[in-house]
């Protein structure tokens, strides 16, 4: 995405996460055998959102998940409004379930693992106001979320833990060519990846 240091430009031109053309690929969503035909959604901030995108596609019980934006004041704001600053959106994915083969808790549980929450900035290369992370919470979800909150605070240290429960609010989704990047473009985002040094810092965090 946006706002590298100066060194990592050319890195950065072949693997970022930003705006690309997608290659063809399988189509998104984990597998639905056993699937009850209920749906949930849930919306979730974890810097880039090709990489939050990509963990819960992976999820069995995971419908769907589609990049977009949340919790800023611009409607209908497009990709670079929201890298330019300003909207007050993070980027974010909305993930729809079916709540009979994962729950809610089981969602945000898995998602405090993926990220680095004692990163107020950003996440991993990415850093400034749209890369924060956050959890969106329906006033049926918040008590499931700040449980689980509590729990995962408590393994890395409550003063540390920085990452809010935020009400929930409207989703608005992403540019087509930013939906299922990952997975139609898997060079390009294995190279972000890993210059991002993901896995190395979750491992600290996380142990």
């Amino acid at each position: 995405m946006s706002s590298r240091p100066l060194l990592s430009l050319v890195l950065l031109s072949l693997a970022a996460c930003s705006p690309g053309a997608p290659a063809e690929s399988a189509p998104s969503g984990a597998s639905r055998q056993g699937d009850s035909g209920r749906r949930e959604t849930a919306v979730f901030a974890g810097g880039c959102f090709w990489s939050v995108e990509a963990n819960f596609e992976a999820i069995p019980g995971v419908v769907a998940a589609v990049s977009g934006f949340a919790g800023g004041t611009t409607a209908n704001p497009s990709y670079d409004q929201v890298v330019r600053g300003g909207t007050g959106h993070l980027e974010a994915v909305q993930v729809t379930f079916d709540p009979a083969r994962i729950s809610y808790r089981q969602l945000v549980d898995r998602f405090w693992l993926t990220i680095d929450p004692t990163d107020p900035d950003g996440q991993f290369c990415d850093q400034g106001p749209s890369y924060a992370t956050a959890v969106f919470a329906s006033p049926a979800q918040k008590a499931a979320a700040e449980a689980s909150r509590r729990v995962a605070a408590a393994r890395i240290g409550p003063t540390r833990f920085v990452t809010p429960i935020r009400d929930a609010v409207r989703f608005w989704p992403a540019e087509a060519y930013h939906q299922d990047f990952a997975r139609r473009n898997p060079v390009r985002y294995g190279g972000y990846s890993r210059f991002c040094g993901r896995a190395a810092r979750l491992r600290a965090v996380w142990g």
